[in-house]
């Protein structure tokens, strides 16, 4: 059905304005939306008009322009194709991503202020606690912000209005390393290398071989 959404939302350059006149065309609509954007999303290149060529053909239940098998032959081939060029700009963006990152960390660790450590974590100290530090098992309750190179920011719980509680080994390397620095009432930066990070891994909005900035409020020691 979704699919089917995504055909009826199919445009080309004379479409006209959708009549939202009663609930059915809002809901089907709306379906057609959602899909639309999802589909535009995995396949940026889809031909809309033979998609929408071909669906039009099945719901008329016209004989279509290939044979079932032909049209099996094209999307394996179609797929293989895909699943070659998202590997090919995987590798692509890792490599750019590598470069990029580590001109960035290099320049980072000139500024005032900035410490590194043994590891390539870099840190530095916005505000000063007077708390207990943690341990690695331990769970910290903090408030944080983490950003990309270009000034995104990917998560927040500063602007969920909620701060966060997990057990200190269960992160990613450079926090498992960094909020052990820092004492209960301290506010901390860290740019984290990618391999202190998600290293070639890629998930949602941070691209393979991030370098990450977090700003982390260290809140309390969660006592077990």
């Amino acid at each position: 059905m979704l699919l089917v959404a995504l055909a009826i939302t199919a445009c080309n350059n004379d479409k006209k304005p959708a009549k939202l006149d009663s609930e059915d065309a809002k809901a089907a609509y709306s379906i057609g939306f959602m899909t639309g954007k999802s589909m535009s999303g995995q396949l940026p290149k889809l031909d809309v008009a033979n998609y929408q060529a071909g669906f039009d053909d099945a719901y008329a239940k016209k004989a279509g322009s290939l044979t079932q098998e032909e049209m099996k032959t094209v999307l394996m081939a179609f797929e293989t194709r895909m699943k070659k060029e998202a590997e090919d700009k995987h590798k692509k963006d890792a490599a750019e991503a590598i470069t990029k990152g580590t001109a960035y960390l290099a320049e980072n660790a000139k500024k005032a202020g900035v410490k590194t450590t043994a590891s390539g974590l870099q840190y530095e100290v916005i505000k000063e606690g007077t708390g207990a530090k943690p341990k690695a098992t331990d769970t910290v309750k903090v408030h944080y912000e983490g950003k990309l190179l270009d000034g995104t920011v990917f998560d927040s719980s500063i602007k969920r209005g909620e701060p966060v509680s997990f057990p200190l080994n269960q992160v990613i390397a450079g926090w498992t390393e960094g909020v052990q620095l820092m004492s209960v009432g301290s506010k901390y930066k860290f740019t984290i290398p990618a391999n202190l990070a998600y290293g070639e891994q890629s998930g949602g909005p941070i691209p393979p071989n991030s370098v990450l900035v977090f700003e982390v409020e260290l809140l309390d020691i969660v006592k077990p």
